[in-house]
């Protein structure tokens, strides 16, 4: 060592004890690794409860505890669990934004009684419940359910629907077959009940029936008798008064064959979007192929708050009324036949998670109405789109 640094090292400041060592330590060489805060019970129910909370956000509905999906029932038991004590309820009611621990009312009326319908037991396809080769009392009802009903404002509206259709049954045009079942109770449906024709104007928006349980749906109907009156029935309570009075559905006689599997009706709508983002307003022949069993109108309600229609007011540019078409059928076959123009685009929420922009394609208006036309009869699974071209080509060619 030299003098120099002799002389360096008998200059340096030697601390005088720990404290000064600590306090010199101005890079934070000495300090100690955080500990991570303690995971209470407390934090675990509310991440627990988070979940479920996402899962109703997702799918529109509480997940159930008897289904075979193990991650759906694992949701479903946890809160069945939450449900079941009170001091849990409490501590969660600030997270629950979709009141999901709210305590059901009791029902308010018979139409209430029936619409929830928590065990399903009137749509029963088992056969389990079937009492047919028991002798029954046939429940009737008298012109008594008329008080029910009230005048309708806008009968004039729909008057000559109800002649046209007595004119095609007189033609042999359409025909009476027996009721089919709660899914056909549709917008457009005829029915007739008790000899009185009834139309179904509407069915209202989805309304969800509480239970501690599980959380079911009901929708309200708008009929339109051919008297001319109304009633806001439940769907679940017409489908009673018909399956009990032996009512009846008007369908024309030679009804198109859609595909093989007896479902049921509904729309199938074509939408353009009217959104202002250039990357959007500057794609030609954009439009959404979807398919609704409700209103069009209903469906596309918010449509500026919704990935589904890329976060814009959307245009209806057609809709066709189908039958026997089931929704993830035609999804499928619309997914395969315009694979090649799909629009590939990620949409991010309200509440920042990305979604992809399903049943948007890139394809001629004209060719939309031509795959509608063979979807309608069936023969779409033998096409593709060829984009080239830009028209429908038959597979293999």
């Amino acid at each position: 060592m030299s003098a120099s640094d002799e002389a360096g090292l008998a200059d340096a400041v030697v601390p005088a004890s720990i404290d000064d060592i600590l306090d010199s330590d101005i890079d934070g060489l000495l300090d100690g690794p955080e500990r991570a805060l303690k995971v209470t019970s407390a934090d675990r129910l509310k991440r627990g409860f988070l979940e479920i909370v996402e899962f109703r956000r997702a799918h529109e509905r509480l997940p159930s505890s008897t289904t075979r999906e193990i991650a759906e029932r694992r949701l479903g038991a946890r809160l069945d669990g939450i449900l079941a004590s009170e001091e849990k309820i409490a501590a969660l009611k600030p997270l629950d934004e979709f009141g999901l621990l709210e305590t059901p009312e009791a029902p308010a009326s018979l139409d209430d009684l029936l619409g929830g319908d928590d065990l399903d037991l009137l749509a029963d396809e088992s056969g389990l419940l079937d009492v047919s080769d028991l002798p029954v009392r046939r429940q009737t009802y008298d012109s008594g359910n008329a008080a029910r009903r009230e005048k309708a404002q806008d009968f004039e509206r729909f008057e000559p629907l109800f002649k046209q259709k007595h004119a095609e049954l007189r033609d042999g045009v359409s025909k009476l077959l027996p009721y089919p079942g709660m899914t056909h109770i549709l917008p457009g449906a005829f029915f007739v009940l008790n000899g009185v024709m009834l139309f179904i104007a509407e069915v209202g928006e989805t309304e969800y029936k509480k239970t501690t349980v599980r959380e079911n749906k009901r929708e309200r109907l708008r009929c339109i008798f051919e008297n001319g009156t109304e009633s806001s029935m439940y769907r679940q309570s017409l489908g009673i008064r018909l399956s009990d009075e032996d009512g009846q559905i008007v369908v024309r006689s030679e009804p198109p064959e859609i595909l093989s599997d007896d479902q049921v009706s509904g729309y199938i709508y074509v939408l353009r979007s009217l959104s202002a983002d250039p990357q959007i307003a500057g794609i030609k022949d954009l439009y959404k192929i979807g398919f609704t069993r409700g209103s069009v109108e209903l469906r596309i309600k918010d449509a500026e708050k919704s990935p589904t229609y890329l976060m814009a007011p959307v245009e209806v540019v057609a809709s066709y009324r189908t039958y026997n078409l089931k929704a993830s059928a035609l999804e499928n076959l619309l997914h395969r036949v315009f694979a090649e123009v799909r629009l590939d685009i990620s949409q991010v929420d309200r509440w920042g998670r990305d979604y992809d922009a399903s049943e948007w394609f890139v394809v001629p208006r004209a060719v939309i109405d031509q795959a509608i036309e063979l979807i309608q009869s069936g023969a779409i699974v033998r096409y593709v789109y060829d984009a080239t071209a830009q028209g429908l080509v038959e597979r293999g060619q």
